[in-house]
């Protein structure tokens, strides 16, 4: 019987969580290497595992308070390439946190060179009134006790 297939979970370690991503044929440019706007879907897969390693169900956080995180801007520097078969680390860390939005800085790694920076902000939102709206009290501890 072959068993459940786990999504990676990723680590979390001195204030950073980091999420692994392997370079696939289907990442990179005809140029053989990883299409630009493919660093900012690893920067979100990372973004996506660190809130659900915390325990955020972003879907039941959807369809219960009809509210959720998104992104208000994404400033990211490129500094080196990552090709096919890479094997890189994506890391998170919350840089401040208020009561309704939060600025997340991000690294996309190959072992310890920095292949692109991200500064990220987002707004909690409620998705009905297109509204900002505070973060919850019990989501605000989780992103704050790490």
């Amino acid at each position: 019987m072959i068993g459940k297939i786990q999504a990676a979970q990723g680590c979390y370690d001195n204030g950073v969580f980091s999420f692994p991503v392997r370079i696939y044929y289907e990442d990179t440019d005809a140029g053989g290497i990883v299409y630009y706007a493919n660093y900012l879907k690893f920067a979100e897969r990372a973004r996506s595992e660190f809130l659900c390693f915390l325990g955020i169900d972003q879907q039941k956080d959807l369809e219960e308070n009809g509210s959720g995180f998104v992104v208000r801007s994404c400033h990211i520097e490129y500094l080196q390439s990552a090709v096919l078969n890479d094997d890189l680390t994506v890391t998170c860390r919350i840089a401040d946190l208020g009561a309704v939005r939060a600025v997340i800085h991000q690294k996309i790694m190959r072992g310890d060179a920095v292949l692109a920076e991200l500064e990220v902000k987002v707004v909690y939102m409620n998705v009905r009134t297109h509204r900002p709206t505070r973060i919850p009290q019990m989501m605000v501890d989780k992103l704050t006790s790490v």
